[in-house]
């Protein structure tokens, strides 16, 4: 190895920074808005809001562009996901209402819902307009903890319906992932801060961030002087590769990173010249393409089965190729090279499946540079995060056990999004475990 290791920020000029944190898709305008929605069916059973978790009512919504109506279009959005201006950017449509559309059958073209959401609600935000009014207040307290897009729908619901809501949040800002865990060139622009500004407009709503349970609130105290409880800690804890050489500098988690990211001007950001990226989920694809757009040469997924398995979607795979990245399937990481305490390459093993099915490795093995290593093997439940020395949650398959109405093992205490891991893992999927657990709230309360 011997050379220097070339890992710096400002690599690249302010104009190609600008253009690689940008939106990944431009937005559509008026005329292409409305071109767009006149392809919609308007399906009586529509096959996209039947694969929508949130239900959102899509033809309905398309109609409202179709005659104009962009504000009534983004109500009926918002109405089933408050959030829809962020999934509109980060939800894989593809797999989901597009999809599921009768164009995709057809023509394999579907109607560009992600993009004509976007429009709508973008429309209504830009406006500074607020559709939605609280009940008569009913004089319950409802806290919520953690404040990413269950939380959020969540204290939006209970708030509309005349509660009043104290969100308490352990970073600087609210937001969860929309904010510090998705590619800067998916939700750029301070637009997650916007969306929960919009939020909070509704009223009733305190958003108290610093505060972490655990350390600042108990799940004890909480259940005292509230009258519900909701949880949306999300995944706090991040695998590790269990490899030697995983404490080399130069080795990053990916989620941490990001965060950075997503806080920083991408100047400021150092990155490697070779980077290598372990894992096959949407992290492992969002720190390649950054990884790339910050300037990195050669970037490269390691993936231990095939492409079909990947935890990322086909559509975000050709984003990563397309941005110049390599994804390197059935290989997986032996031990990390390291040289003066920081990492220098990567020894990786090609692997197979065996007469059981089960993943084996060949002894087959290669080496690749690598001054950055970018761990993007998922993440955990981190118990103390629960506070459960106080209080003990009923845990299952590692994430809070709940029923259908998202309900814990805990009288008065309910949970959502990434925390239960009901259903897919994905923003739209949170919101919905929000709002279902209001509903079931709101029951309980007023019953």
């Amino acid at each position: 190895m011997g050379d220097a290791v070339d890992i710096r920020a400002g690599r690249l000029t302010p104009a190609e920074y600008d253009a690689n944190f940008d939106e990944l898709y431009p937005p559509l305008d008026r005329k292409r808005a409305l071109v767009e929605a006149s392809r919609c069916y308007f399906c009586h059973d529509a096959p996209c809001v039947e694969a929508c978790p949130t239900s959102i009512d899509i033809p309905r919504f398309i109609r409202g562009i179709h005659t104009d109506n962009v504000a009534g279009a983004a109500t009926t959005i918002l109405e089933a996901n408050i959030m829809g201006g962020a999934c509109a950017r980060v939800c894989p449509t593809e797999i989901l209402c597009e999809g599921a559309c009768v164009r995709t059958a057809q023509e394999n073209k579907p109607v560009k819902i992600g993009l004509l959401q976007r429009y709508a609600t973008d429309h209504l935000l830009e406006s500074g307009t607020q559709p939605f009014t609280r009940a008569a207040p009913t004089g319950q307290r409802i806290a919520v903890v953690g404040a990413g897009p269950a939380g959020l729908a969540c204290a939006h619901a209970l708030a509309r319906d005349g509660h009043d809501v104290v969100v308490f949040e352990k970073r600087p800002k609210g937001g969860g992932l929309n904010e510090y865990g998705i590619a800067a060139y998916k939700v750029p622009h301070g637009f997650a801060q916007k969306e929960v500004e919009f939020i909070l407009g509704v009223g009733g709503i305190e958003l108290r961030c610093g505060v972490a349970l655990g350390r600042d609130i108990h799940l004890r105290d909480l259940r005292r002087e509230f009258s519900a409880v909701f949880i949306g800690v999300g995944l706090g804890g991040v695998n590790v590769l269990g490899l030697p050489g995983e404490e080399l500098a130069g080795v990053h988690n990916a989620v941490d990173y990001i965060a950075r990211l997503r806080q920083a001007d991408p100047a400021s950001l150092p990155v490697g010249h070779d980077v290598v990226v372990i894992g096959g989920g949407n992290t492992a694809i969002d720190i390649a393409v950054q990884s790339r757009r910050l300037g990195a040469t050669n970037v490269t997924i390691a993936y231990r089965r095939g492409a079909s398995q990947m935890g990322a979607t086909r559509h975000e795979q050709e984003v990563a190729q397309t941005n110049g990245v390599t994804i390197r399937h059935w290989t997986r990481p032996v031990r990390l090279i390291g040289e003066d305490d920081h990492v220098r390459a990567v020894e990786l093993e090609y692997t197979q499946l065996g007469q059981t099915g089960r993943l084996m490795g060949t002894d087959d093995r290669f080496t690749l540079r690598a001054d950055m290593v970018f761990k993007a093997i998922g993440q955990h439940l981190v118990p103390s995060a629960l506070d459960g020395s106080v209080d003990l949650l009923e845990i299952e398959r590692g994430k809070i056990k709940v029923n259908e109405d998202r309900m814990s093992s805990l009288d008065r205490v309910w949970a959502g999004g990434d925390a239960i891991g009901q259903g897919q893992d994905l923003t739209v999927q949170a919101v919905e475990d929000g709002k279902i657990a209001a509903r079931a709230i709101h029951r309980y309360l007023m019953d």
